[in-house]
């Protein structure tokens, strides 16, 4: 289940999510440094790490799940957030270079269908990015912030689930080894600490930031055609397959044929 859209901005708006943003950001820029001249696009809730792409991807929007709500962003610019069913996103096929996932692998109900049209709108070489909570990591631990609600992931099980929809895993970095509490002595101290974390304690970041790639496969040798009888079908027919795709209305499809 997603996260309340008024919830996560309470949060992003908090020093602790204050914190969290820019030490995850961070990581975002030295997986992604350069982005200038392509279409990136955040799906979930990614606007508060979408900041550092204004003015340097040539688009740049931000998909809000239905399930979740959405707010207008930015506030000094015109709106660049939609709303859309995480499972039909209104885009051409082949038209976005990047995808930024935050807070929607993890809370999606329609996952499996998310992945596929994620893989449909990317480009050949396009690149999704997926930032979800770490299951060894304290951040999944805790209700009071948005990574502690929905499914937790290890590395293994996340490299597995974009494999089986189609992408491969290029490069796994980790984020958010300060604890999740709204200390001043961890507010003050967030970028040592930080930098202590992932340094000796590898494996226990909060979050998983994990770059994919789009899988294009070859096609596969062309079968001989082998003779079928065939027989045709009236248009009076209630539903008819042509090419693959259904015409319900009367007359509107001529003929078909059943092998």
């Amino acid at each position: 289940m997603y996260n309340d859209v008024i919830d996560l901005k309470a949060f992003y708006s908090s020093n602790l999510g204050q914190l969290a943003r820019r030490l995850i950001t961070k990581k975002i820029r030295m997986v992604w440094p350069d982005v200038r001249g392509m279409n990136v696009m955040g799906l979930g809730y990614a606007v508060p790490y979408l900041r550092p792409f204004l003015g340097e991807a040539d688009r740049l929007f931000a998909v809000m799940p239905a399930q979740q709500g959405a707010a207008a962003w930015p506030e000094e610019y015109s709106n660049l957030t939609v709303l859309s069913d995480d499972a039909e996103l209104p885009l051409q096929s082949s038209s976005i270079d990047r995808i930024v996932m935050v807070h929607s692998v993890e809370c999606s109900e329609q996952l499996r269908a998310m992945l596929e049209e994620s893989w449909r709108v990317l480009t050949g070489n396009g690149r999704l990015l997926v930032i979800v909570p770490n299951r060894r990591g304290l951040w999944s631990r805790f209700e009071r912030t948005p990574f502690g609600h929905g499914q937790p992931y290890s590395r293994s099980q996340l490299s597995r689930l974009l494999r089986n929809n189609m992408f491969t895993t290029d490069q796994t970095t980790r984020a958010l080894f300060v604890p999740p509490y709204p200390w001043r002595i961890i507010l003050r101290s967030g970028y040592t600490l930080e930098d202590i974390g992932s340094k000796w304690l590898r494996h226990l970041g909060g979050v998983l930031i994990v770059e994919a790639t789009k899988q294009i496969y070859a096609p596969s040798k062309i079968k001989p055609i082998v003779n079928r009888e065939r027989r045709l079908l009236p248009t009076a027919a209630s539903r008819i397959s042509v090419l693959g795709e259904q015409c319900s209305l009367p007359g509107a499809c001529q003929l078909s044929s059943i092998e």
